[in-house]
């Protein structure tokens, strides 16, 4: 996948005029010349416009716990990283496979199984150190002006191979993709493994003025070869990050000359890891009893397992011991959120929803913008069928998150429950808009400005999104 996303953005881009970005002032690190090719409103735009067509074409995750964690810390990262430009934007794709990517315009995107193969928390941070590396250098569009000569100009069909692939075309994805870019591959190797080189030297750095221990980033590099070793298909994320052992000792060199005392691993990311390994896992049942050892191993002193145990029984209906297992963590991590949130869903999981409502509102007294809180609160209000109170939370949270389409999609829920249709049209009209549908946009902006009567600001905002409609098709179409 990691392949085609690259592969595709770096010959897409290529649309996009010098003269169109002549305007540009912001130069790039390194004094390369790549705005002269693009510019970074470019790519932020285009960016933009093509992570909408890639949530329209896989299946994303919707765990605002494991979405706001990911944010959180590359987030973070960034503050020490060379990125100028840190209007970021997400994608967590629902795949068990090893896979993490950077685009243009400031894309981040991470599979589930980013969190299966990462086994502590500066592991994880060292892919995400070495992707934000690829966007602060700007590695796109520098392929690009290293390439310009050689553009392919079937855009149309190297998009149609990336959908085919992501929504499960697999090998025929791959042999179109193949078709498109035969002539260009081999020039593309030279520079791509000068830029991974790059990646991991600034990755490398960032990672360790974030405070975390640099050895997690060959150690990663090093489980990464295992993996490509003893498979025949080796993970997604190999194919455009190719580990060799000079590139390992380099890395652990680097690694070694900038160690001190750094942290390496957090419960949080634990629990993180224990929310993935319950979703992938075969049954709740028998994710409980790979938990239930694990904590047996530690003689009960594991944290992140017995909350993914905590988890994994409340969802298989085994509610008395579910309660068992969460107390001591509820004693223990008395403030934090991912553990008040599984005691959250065990009491709604039981009818008891005042206890939920109560607990949520408590959480909110100390993290009132918590996206994983108020959409829990918002969740639960739903479930208990009150679904005014419902709206006034999703909408709130629709404030904070504009850009998140799992966000919309639940507040369209809501609010056609509240009989809010007018509210339905709108919410629906973002979430297609996210998710790269425009033709269902826009039917939803017409339908919603039918409703909006003789409503001067509402008919306003409604045209202000039809303008930036078109505006997105327009970028879209130029792929």
């Amino acid at each position: 996948m990691a392949l085609l996303l690259q592969a595709t953005l770096m010959y897409s881009l290529a649309v996009v005029t010098p003269a169109a970005a002549a305007s540009e002032i912001n130069l790039p690190s390194l004094g390369d010349t790549s705005s002269s090719i693009m510019s970074r409103e470019q790519e932020h735009q285009l960016g933009r416009a093509w992570v909408s067509m890639l949530r329209g074409a896989v299946a994303t995750l919707d765990d605002p716990l494991l979405k706001d964690f990911v944010e959180d810390h590359v987030y973070k990262l960034a503050e020490t990283s060379q990125l100028e430009d840190r209007r970021l934007t997400f994608v967590a794709i629902d795949s068990p496979q090893l896979n993490a990517f950077a685009a243009p315009g400031g894309v981040v995107g991470v599979n589930g199984g980013l969190f299966l193969h990462a086994h502590t928390e500066a592991e994880f941070a060292s892919v995400m150190a070495h992707e934000l590396a690829h966007l602060s250098q700007r590695h796109f569009a520098r392929n690009l002006q290293q390439q310009q000569r050689m553009r392919i100009p079937l855009m149309t069909a190297m998009l149609a191979s990336v959908v085919l692939a992501a929504a499960g075309g697999g090998d025929a994805g791959f042999a179109a993709l193949a078709s498109t870019q035969a002539a260009a591959i081999q020039e593309q190797r030279r520079f791509s493994r000068q830029n991974e080189q790059e990646a991991d030297r600034i990755g490398i750095t960032n990672l360790q003025q974030a405070g975390y221990d640099p050895e997690a980033m060959p150690d990663m590099f090093e489980r990464l070869a295992q993996l490509s070793r003893f498979s025949r298909t080796p993970p997604e994320f190999l194919l455009t990050h190719p580990v060799h052992q000079s590139r390992i000792a380099d890395s652990r060199n680097r690694a070694e000359q900038l160690s001190g005392n750094d942290r390496k691993d957090s419960v949080a990311y634990q629990m993180m890891r224990a929310r993935v390994q319950l979703k992938y896992e075969q049954s709740p049942g028998l994710a409980a009893q790979r938990f239930k050892l694990l904590l047996d191993e530690h003689d009960g002193e594991h944290d992140a397992a017995r909350y993914g145990l905590a988890l994994a029984l409340t969802r298989s209906g085994q509610y008395d011991d579910a309660a068992q297992a969460l107390k001591p963590l509820l004693e223990s991590r008395s403030n934090d959120i991912a553990v008040n949130l599984a005691q959250v869903e065990l009491d709604a999981s039981r009818d008891q929803t005042e206890l939920a409502l109560q607990r949520l509102d408590r959480l909110l007294a100390i993290a009132p913008d918590s996206y994983p809180v108020l959409q829990s609160k918002a969740d639960t209000l739903l479930g208990a069928r009150r679904y005014k109170d419902a709206e006034q939370v999703i909408n709130r949270l629709a404030n904070l998150r504009s850009d998140d389409p799992d966000v919309w999609f639940l507040a369209a829920e809501i609010r056609g429950l509240a009989g809010n249709i007018l509210g339905v049209h709108m919410a629906r009209a973002e979430y297609f808009m996210l998710a790269g549908d425009l033709d269902q946009a826009s039917q939803q902006l017409d339908l919603a400005l039918k409703r909006a009567d003789d409503s001067f600001v509402m008919t306003s905002r409604i045209n202000a999104r039809k303008q930036e409609l078109a505006r997105q098709r327009e970028i879209i179409d130029s792929f």
